[in-house]
């Protein structure tokens, strides 16, 4: 298996208008504006000066220090800076101190900006020891080029797609009251259907596999439908109230063979019932004349009587 490069920016190899940081194993999210000058011209920091030069070297040192203080104890740095910036102070305020080399206010100002890189080069210091991995500003990748171009390294490729999956959305119940079906009683008036939801999603996939998935949308496909259960709510009819036992049967008698359609009692005399006659046998019409007419029931003579 090929060395890896060390981090360090590279030209985005998805994007090459931008930096990406490369974290020694694989590409990170922190991305930069492409510096041209940064990259076509490695010298861009050399200045025209010693006096630059110097300038450049005593804040390097500055930091580098502040760096090795923070590792060793922070609050000897805090210390420092107190004292110096102190004593700057005091030279910008206009009373110099030549035997501590601060004989003017432009030494003032040099005293207290070195406090100040002290200061920073513990900060950096200390967030290099809690994320190594993690860029501190653009200028890493001109600090480590030199006049031959390094390699773009080749790492595991990182690709994007879009997948949309179809899930299950539960239908809801309930229930109606329905007059038409007795009480006690209950059917199914709409049968329930669960509806579809589709959910894209954008997936980051490197070397192949499967990394990282962010959904984008989802959209319910199908609706689902309420199942819908009716309940009944109507009461029972009464039983039917039961039919008048006739004078024959209530006396033991039998019926007169002469009619047909109701049973005419065998009695001395017999009567419509509900009519004026006195009985004692009634009978309750209509009654078919199949014989004779002993009763004298038929008194309209249509062979129906009692009706």
């Amino acid at each position: 298996m090929p060395e890896l490069p060390p981090a360090s920016w590279h030209i985005d190899p998805e994007n090459p208008g931008q930096f990406r940081w490369w974290d020694g194993t694989q590409w990170t999210n922190a991305t930069a504006p492409l510096n041209q000058a940064t990259v076509s011209e490695p010298a861009i920091s050399r200045t025209k000066s010693k006096k630059a030069w110097l300038v450049v070297a005593f804040i390097v040192c500055a930091l580098v220090v502040g760096g090795l203080l923070a590792r060793w104890s922070p609050v000897i740095v805090t210390l420092i800076f107190l004292v110096v910036a102190g004593l700057a102070i005091v030279a910008i305020a206009g009373r110099p101190m030549p035997r501590l080399g601060l004989g003017s206010r432009r030494a003032g100002f040099a005293a207290l900006g070195t406090a100040t890189m002290l200061v920073l080069g513990a900060g950096i210091s200390s967030a290099s020891v809690n994320e190594p991995a993690t860029p501190t500003a653009l200028v890493a990748p001109a600090a480590s080029q030199s006049s031959t171009p390094r390699p773009t390294p080749t790492p595991n490729p990182t690709t994007f797609t879009t997948v949309s999956e179809e899930s299950p959305i539960p239908f809801e119940r309930t229930t109606v009251d329905d007059p038409q079906l007795d009480q006690g009683t209950t059917t199914v008036a709409a049968i329930g259907v669960d509806g579809i939801m589709v959910t894209k999603y954008r997936v980051t996939l490197v070397d192949g596999k499967e990394v990282a998935r962010e959904t984008v949308s989802a959209t319910a496909r199908l609706e689902p439908v309420t199942e819908v259960t009716a309940v009944g709510s109507r009461a029972p009819a009464p039983p039917p109230a039961p039919a008048p036992v006739p004078f024959a049967q209530q006396d033991g008698g039998g019926c007169d063979p002469n009619y047909a359609d109701a049973c005419v009692p065998v009695a001395s005399d017999v009567d419509c019932e509900g009519g004026s006659g006195d009985g004692p046998g009634y009978v309750q019409g209509p009654v078919r004349i199949v014989g004779s007419d002993v009763y004298d029931l038929d008194r309209d003579g249509d062979g129906i009587a009692c009706d």
